[in-house]
């Protein structure tokens, strides 16, 4: 199989493509490097079945190439965290509508299997638990950029489906909740890498709001298992799917989990959403997956728990001095 990973140098792409390549399958990577890095790909640089190309997902030309000849375009080619969302809002919407319309644009004529990345983000406020791919979306007004990510997700899903639908292109979407562990960055907001860099340097660990707001945090490898599987089932052809895990924490816990696991003395401090983000800022008090659906077409349960990620997560960024 010859499949395209747009984003494979970031986080999420970077394990993906290297559990493809360990599968045996031949892997094109695509990515612009805004917020992927090269060495994010260290452990697979210069594997015969590998073809790195420097470009952005919102090119039709380059896109076009790529997905030509491919089985499999795993599309993971996104703006995310909060942080660059707030930052950088047309990025984060042109990027992700218009990267999503280039890749399903130029899928329409080989027909490989598309796999669309999208998020829990999706839901928005919606404050049901657990939460099942039919629930209705809740979201905050648009004079809040902190909604624009999840809109921008929402329209993918939307373009991907209706492609489906009229052209009868195989796509299948995947909600990711909360995927955690080595080379993912607290730059652009996400909290466990910032965490633990926070506790390794010995200064406060800073929790948003009030650490009361709960989440469910899967492991990385988790998530590619998932991800791979729900791409090679038939059923999973024009279907959405929550991949996460159930194991549910507040963010406060979270933080005690990484001082002792880090065995940090570094003091846990609240910091108000208005100082850590913008005044008026929302944020969602508990989002938990429901993922019998991915089980019942796929086989897929979450195996790594959280404590082993964490560890993982620790000694990562120990031995590289990121975060």
């Amino acid at each position: 199989m010859r499949a395209l990973i747009t984003g494979g140098a970031g986080f999420i792409g970077s394990h993906l493509a290297e559990a493809l390549l360990a599968a045996g399958h031949e892997v094109v990577v695509l990515d612009d490097l805004s917020t992927g890095r090269i060495e994010n790909l260290a452990a697979v640089k210069g594997h015969p079945r590998l073809e790195l190309k420097t470009g952005s997902v919102t090119d039709a030309t380059v896109v076009q190439e790529l997905v030509a000849g491919t089985d499999v375009v795993y599309h993971l080619a996104a703006a995310v965290g909060v942080r660059l969302i707030l930052d950088r809002p047309v990025e984060t919407i042109e990027t992700n509508i218009v990267g999503t319309e280039m890749v399903l644009r130029a899928a329409r004529e080989g027909r490989p299997r598309v796999v669309l990345a999208s998020t829990s983000e999706v839901y928005g406020k919606n404050d049901r638990v657990p939460l099942s791919e039919d629930d209705d979306r809740v979201l905050g007004p648009t004079t809040k950029s902190r909604w624009s990510y999840a809109c921008s997700k929402a329209i993918d899903e939307f373009l991907g489906l209706a492609y489906h639908r009229e052209y009868q292109l195989p796509v299948t979407i995947v909600r990711f909740f909360n995927t955690i562990g080595p080379r993912q960055t607290g730059r652009y907001g996400m909290v466990v890498p910032r965490f633990v860099r926070q506790a390794l340097d010995g200064g406060p660990i800073t929790v948003y709001g009030d650490g009361r707001q709960s989440r469910c945090f899967t492991d990385v490898e988790d998530t590619v298992r998932a991800t791979i599987a729900l791409s090679l089932a038939p059923d999973a052809v024009g279907e959405v799917f929550n991949v996460g895990t159930t194991h549910e924490l507040t963010i406060g816990a979270l933080a005690e989990r990484v001082r002792a696991l880090a065995s940090s003395d570094s003091p846990i401090v609240l910091v108000p959403y208005e100082e850590a983000y913008q005044p008026g800022f929302e944020d969602l008090r508990r989002r938990v997956p429901d993922i019998r659906k991915a089980e019942r077409v796929a086989g897929y349960r979450p195996r790594v728990s959280l404590d082993e990620t964490l560890k993982r997560v620790i000694e990562h960024l120990r031995d590289t001095g990121m975060g």
